[in-house]
């Protein structure tokens, strides 16, 4: 069954043109171009992927992020003419799973496409994978259940907490803190990190790695006085083991 997908693009040029590209992928497409509509249709329907302009009429990309919520099952790819750091990390923390920022090659945002449908299943698809992680053993590793000092992070639950007082992370800062709870005492580089996160490489980002490790750092290092991200010069960071 072809994946559905909702575009949300007020500029009619750019949005026919992503819409027959789509289409001509064999994807089934709606779209429409103001943000209020555009959070009606996505509460009202379900799809396998929303494109996301921020930049919008009605309500602006991130305001639909947010009002969505991260209990959403949708993923959504922000389209955005905005190229600051901080500007892609509040989509990010808003709930979107990737961005990509105009004007865009058409190859690479369907090569997004390709991968965000892949690594975040709608339906079908995303209840076999529960029903596959359900059916595991019973330890820690299967369960999803990550520790390091005091400090647990449970992926069933996406729950994170030290000496069982809860952490509030974004949806991006536990996926990078899972991602180094899996691989402690493997130094990771920046490009591996955005990788493993979200995806994909994000070539000549590698910045927004330091914005979340420094998030990372302020709730779990300096709100518990540890050292558990360390940083490796030239090369990346590290979560040592505990022997």
């Amino acid at each position: 069954m072809a994946a559905h997908i909702l575009i949300v693009e007020d500029e009619e040029k750019i949005a026919r043109f992503v819409e027959l590209e789509l289409l001509h992928e064999g994807y089934e497409v709606d779209k429409c171009g103001d943000g209020r509509e555009a959070l009606e249709i996505a509460t009202a329907n379900t799809y396998d992927l929303i494109l996301l302009d921020i930049m919008l009429p009605g309500l602006n990309g991130l305001e639909v992020l947010r009002r969505l919520g991260h209990d959403h099952p949708t993923p959504v790819i922000l389209l955005t003419a905005r190229d600051a750091v901080m500007d892609k990390v509040s989509g990010l923390d808003a709930g979107a799973v990737d961005y990509i920022t105009k004007p865009f090659a058409i190859e690479e945002l369907l090569a997004r496409v390709r991968v965000a449908l892949k690594l975040h299943p709608v339906g079908p698809a995303a209840a076999e994978g529960d029903s596959t992680r359900a059916a595991a053993p019973a330890d820690d590793k299967a369960n999803g259940i990550h520790r390091w000092n005091k400090l647990l992070l449970d992926e069933k639950k996406h729950r994170v907490t030290f000496d069982c007082k809860e952490i509030t992370l974004t949806n991006r800062e536990f996926e990078m803190l899972r991602v180094f709870l899996t691989n402690q005492d493997i130094v990771l580089s920046r490009d591996t990190l955005l990788e493993k996160v979200c995806g994909y490489d994000y070539v000549g980002e590698t910045n927004v790695v330091d914005v979340y490790v420094r998030f990372l750092r302020s709730k779990i290092d300096e709100a518990f006085d540890v050292k558990m991200i360390e940083t490796v010069r030239g090369v990346g960071y590290v979560i040592k083991s505990e022997h």
